[in-house]
This record gives C-alpha cells, structure tokens and sequence, in this order.
C-alpha cells in the first residue's frame, strides 16, 4: 500500500508526476527533462541523460504553461535557462526519434511501405499498426483499416514517413509484430500529442 491507501500497481509502467498537470502518469506520456552542468534545460527523449529527471506531459500546453510558469526552475531548485520555443525543438527530435525505429523496423523487415504492400499485410493480419500520412488524400486513406485490436498512427507526414522509408514520400505504411513496434507506437504516442 501506498502513503494514500491504495495499492501499488507492479506490473504496469513506471509512473512520474507532471510538474504542469500535477498528474501522475506513465513514463510513455511524459518527456523528461535534465539540468546541464551550465543551467540550461536539456531535452531527454531517449531518458538516458545523467541527472535528476523532471517529466512534463507531452502536450503543447503542458510544455507551454511549464515554461511560462518558470515551473523546470522550481522543479530545479534553481536558476534554469530554457531553449527558445521548446514544444518546437521536442517536436522535431520526436519526429526524428519516430522515423529513426520506423527505419530500424524497415530494415528488419518488420515495416512496409505502399498501398498494395500494406493492403497485402492487412490481409494476412500481419500488420499490428496502420501509418498513413497526414496529408495524404482521405480518398485513399478510407481505402485501408486499421488491424483489428490493433493501432493507428496518422500525424506524420508524408515527407517524414519517406524518411523513413528511403522515399521521398510515403502515404502508407504498416508494422508487423516485432520488439520495435511497441517502442515505435509508443514514441509516436508523445508526438501526438504536440501537433493535436
């Protein structure tokens, strides 16, 4: 039991509070943040930095009322100097982040790319994760389904989805089953939530 009378859930996800929502939630919703040796806020996406973490929500205005309300300085305990448009800069190492394990699960042979590569998966229930680019044209996107009990992903563009996929764009794409699935929905997940 916990200080509150509740009982401490053990198998699930570590859990952080958000120094702008109050709410604790697991780690996978949350960007965690360090102090670098010169004061300055250091984004820790891939959480490997030294240093006492302090986690905010992945939502733009979560990241946005944390800097307004000079929250990572109180988190700190002490002066704290933050990047300029910091939901931007979280943005792009995101996406980076994103299309990085897209390109890893291609290579792997657990991504495709294209309609009829990815229609061909669906059918076979291969597919664990429906992708389709942002500015794709809903026409075709209504084409495909997401895979029964399994996720979809539609807030990278096409550009983004070429990146990982070696092209200079790509409307739809599909991931199997293998390790990188989880991780690649998951970071996915904490894009969403800046560009919702």
């Amino acid at each position: 039991m916990t200080r509150g009378g509740q009982d401490k859930d053990r198998s699930g996800e570590p859990e952080r509070k958000c120094i702008a929502t109050g709410e604790v939630q697991p780690k996978s919703g949350l960007i965690r943040f360090v102090v670098g040796p010169e004061g300055q806020l250091v984004p820790d996406v891939m959480e490997k930095l030294p240093g006492r973490g302090i986690w905010v929500s992945s939502t733009r205005d979560a990241l946005e009322t944390a800097v307004k309300k000079k929250l990572f300085a109180r988190a700190a305990r002490t002066q704290v100097t933050v990047p300029e448009d910091l939901a931007a800069l979280i943005e792009g190492m995101l996406v980076q982040r994103v299309t990085s394990l897209l390109a890893l699960a291609r290579k792997s042979g657990d991504a495709v790319a294209g309609y009829e590569k990815v229609k061909d998966w669906l059918s076979k229930d291969e597919a664990e994760t429906l992708i389709q680019a942002s500015d794709g044209s809903e026409r075709g996107k209504s084409k495909l389904s997401t895979p029964y009990m399994g996720s979809f992903i539609g807030w990278l563009t096409a550009n983004e989805l070429g990146l990982a996929f070696g092209r200079e764009t790509v409307i739809h794409a599909a991931l199997g089953t293998g390790g990188l699935s989880k991780r690649v929905v998951e970071e996915a997940a904490r894009l969403k939530g800046l560009r919702v």
